[in-house]
Formats: C-alpha cells, sequence, structure tokens
C-alpha cells in the first residue's frame, strides 16, 4: 500500500488515478492520525509527501522516523514533493528522513514509475 498527502485535489486525483490505472493500492493520509488508521490496518510500503502543505507532511514524516516509529515504520519509504523554489522545504524533509524529494514536475513526470517502485519496495 501506498500512501499519500497532497495538498489539494488536484494533486490527490491524479496520485490515486495514476495507481488505480496501475493497479497499484493506494489511499490518502491527510495528517498524523489518518497516518495512524493506515499503518494500524494497512501493510504501508511507502508514504508520498506534497511540501505544499509543510505542517502535516512534515509531521507525518517525523512520525515515521521519530523516536516512537517501530523498526517496520522506519523501513517505510518516504518520497516528499513541491515546487522547485522550495529549497527549504526539500532540505528539511531530507534533514528529517525522507528517502527522496523531487520537484513537483520530475514527479508528475515520472509518477507512474515512482508508484510502480514504490509498491515494489516492501
Amino acid at each position: 500500500m501506498v500512501l499519500y498527502s497532497a495538498a489539494d485535489l488536484i494533486w490527490a486525483t491524479r496520485i490515486k488515478g495514476t495507481a488505480d490505472q496501475l493497479g497499484v493500492p493506494c489511499r490518502p493520509a491527510r495528517d498524523v492520525a489518518m497516518l495512524e488508521a493506515r499503518l494500524a490496518d494497512s501493510d504501508v510500503r511507502a508514504l508520498i509527501l506534497d511540501l505544499e502543505a509543510p505542517e502535516p507532511a512534515l509531521a507525518m514524516l517525523n512520525r515515521l522516523r521519530g523516536p516512537e516509529a517501530s523498526d517496520e515504520e522506519r523501513r517505510i519509504r518516504v518520497m516528499a514533493f513541491g515546487p522547485h523554489v522550495a529549497v527549504e522545504l526539500f532540505q528539511q524533509a531530507r534533514d528529517a528522513g525522507a528517502n527522496d524529494v523531487l520537484a513537483r514536475g520530475a514527479f508528475d513526470r515520472h509518477l507512474p514509475d515512482l508508484l510502480l517502485q514504490l509498491e515494489a519496495r516492501g
């Protein structure tokens, strides 16, 4: 299962629609509470975070990389994306433990391949 947090409906629809076309199980996680629920009921392999909503994105990243995270949760691959000018947010995501940080254009261009790669890792 790939979870995603999107700052707006356009990105949420694009991620979910692409995942559905590929047969990749994908569900939203808008905040830490929703992430906790997904962790409890799903085999989560990856989390995609939209840095256009930095507070919930970084909170979820910190939850998966913080001291309360289990070893299994720490293995969840985290991919963050955002506008190419968000250099400081990109660095914050890397510092917090994101595995991959991409500019929105690269994320958009490679979304199908990225989803397949994220689902394959486990």
